[in-house]
């Protein structure tokens, strides 16, 4: 018990802020750790070592929350996130924090910008949406990102094209502009 709260504390941070930027909603992402979490504890048992506990609780966080998103998007249509999109930033140490010597209106752009990337990685499929922050959030490996969520390192490969074609394509005009 008392190692198993070492680690919820160790990954706690981690695993909120990749459901968060799944979700776009903090209580839904703190019930969907708590919820991860929990499932991970009931089966900690099966776990194995083939994989580092990081890779396993990954995939576990990662089958709660494409399984709420698709339950979510069932009954609310499919535009849930159009209305959730937040500026607020849940890490302070995340990459997308803007520069503290930046000024008013140079921050007010990044904050634009990223509310359009927010709102543009929303519009993907759950499964998309995971490889895309999986990769290039959290600098997973291919073969750790096929791990986690138990799919062929292909399959990563294909999601994440056609995820990066996707946001190419809605982002677009953000690119012309930088």
């Amino acid at each position: 018990t008392e190692a198993f709260g070492e680690l919820v504390t160790r990954y706690r941070a981690r695993v909120f802020s990749m459901i968060y930027n799944m979700v776009h909603s903090e209580q839904d992402a703190w019930d969907l750790a708590q919820d991860s979490f929990l499932k991970a504890w009931k089966s900690i048992k099966r776990f194995r070592g083939r994989s580092s506990f990081y890779t396993w609780i990954y995939r576990i966080v990662m089958n709660v929350t494409i399984d709420w998103l698709r339950k979510k998007q069932v009954k609310g249509g499919g535009a849930e996130f159009d209305d959730a999109i937040q500026l607020k930033e849940v890490d302070p140490a995340s990459k997308t924090v803007p520069k503290t010597d930046a000024l008013p209106y140079e921050t007010m752009e990044r904050s634009e910008i990223r509310a359009r990337i927010d709102k543009a990685i929303a519009q993907l499929s759950p499964e998309q949406r995971a490889v895309i922050l999986m990769r290039e959030i959290e600098e997973m490996q291919y073969r750790e990102i096929a791990e986690a969520l138990g799919c062929s390192i292909g399959t990563v490969m294909s999601r994440l094209f056609y995820a990066r074609k996707k946001l190419q394509n809605l982002l677009r005009d953000v690119y012309e502009n930088i």
